[in-house]
C-alpha cells in the first residue's frame, strides 16, 4: 500500500505548515491529522509528520476514540513514531479525557441507569481490558465516590466481595452499583456476572448496603439488570 505524500513540511507555505497554522488561524483551523503532527513533530525520510498522523488516523477510521484506545506499543508499531512521540499522543488524549471528566458535576444523583453509565463514561471508555467498579452511593443516591475494585484481561477480572464492602463500610456508603466492561461489546451478561451479582445483592442485604444495579458497559451502550429485572 502506498500514500501520497507532500514533501517535507518546511518546503509548504508557511500558512499550511501546522504550528504556523496555529499561530495564524488559531487552533480550530486545524485538522486532526495536523493537531496529531504537532505532536509527533517530526516525519520519515519520505513522509511528513502529518502524513504519519493521516496514516494512524486512517487505521482507526478517523475515529478518536478508537484511536484513544491505543497503547504506546500499538502506536509505536507505524513507520515514523517510536516510543517518545508514541506517549506525547496517548498522554495528549489521556489530558482529553481528564478534562472531560472535570466539567462533570460533582455529587451528582444516580436516579436511573443511564446516570450511573454516564458517571462512569470518564472511567470506563476506550478500555482495552476487563475493570470492575462499584459507585458508592450515600442515602440521597448520590455518588460518593467511584472505586475501581479490579482490572483484568480481555475477557475477565476478578471482583472479591470481600474487597468491594470493604470500601462500602469504609466510606459508609447506604449503597452501591456494580459495574464492569466488556471490551468485546457484547453486552450480553455471563452465568458467572449473574451469579456475582447474586452473591453481591444477598450479602448487601446483610450489611444493609444495598445493592441497586449492576451495569455491563461498553463505549457505546450498557446493560442494566436493574432494568432487565434480574438484579
Amino acid at each position: 500500500m502506498t500514500y501520497e505524500t507532500s514533501g517535507t513540511i518546511q518546503s509548504w507555505a508557511e500558512e499550511d505548515r501546522p504550528r504556523e497554522k496555529l499561530m495564524l488561524k488559531g487552533k480550530a483551523a486545524l485538522s486532526e491529522a495536523e493537531l496529531i503532527a504537532i505532536l509527533i513533530n517530526s516525519g520519515t525520510v519520505d513522509l511528513t509528520a502529518v502524513d504519519v498522523a493521516r496514516i494512524i488516523l486512517k487505521s482507526v477510521g478517523h475515529n478518536l476514540n478508537e484511536l484513544a484506545r491505543l497503547s504506546v506499543k500499538d502506536l509505536s508499531k507505524f513507520r515514523g513514531i517510536g516510543e517518545a512521540k508514541a506517549i506525547s499522543i496517548v498522554a495528549a488524549l489521556e489530558l482529553g479525557r481528564r478534562r472531560r471528566e472535570q466539567d462533570r458535576p460533582q455529587r451528582a444523583r444516580i436516579t436511573c441507569s443511564r446516570d450511573a453509565y454516564n458517571e462512569m463514561l470518564p472511567h470506563l471508555l476506550d478500555k482495552p481490558h476487563e475493570e470492575f467498579w462499584i459507585l458508592l452511593l450515600n442515602r440521597a443516591n448520590e455518588v460518593m465516590r467511584p472505586v475501581q475494585v479490579s482490572a483484568g484481561g480481555v475477557s475477565g477480572t476478578v471482583a472479591d466481595p470481600k474487597i468491594i464492602f470493604r470500601h462500602a463500610l469504609e466510606q459508609l456508603a447506604s449503597g452501591m452499583i456494580l459495574l464492569h466492561n466488556h471490551p468485546s461489546g457484547n453486552l450480553t451478561p455471563s452465568q458467572a456476572d449473574k451469579d456475582l451479582t447474586r452473591r453481591l445483592k444477598d450479602a448487601g442485604r446483610l450489611l444493609d448496603i444495598p445493592v441497586l444495579d449492576h451495569l455491563i458497559f461498553t463505549d457505546k451502550a450498557y446493560y442494566s439488570f436493574a432494568d432487565e429485572g434480574i438484579l
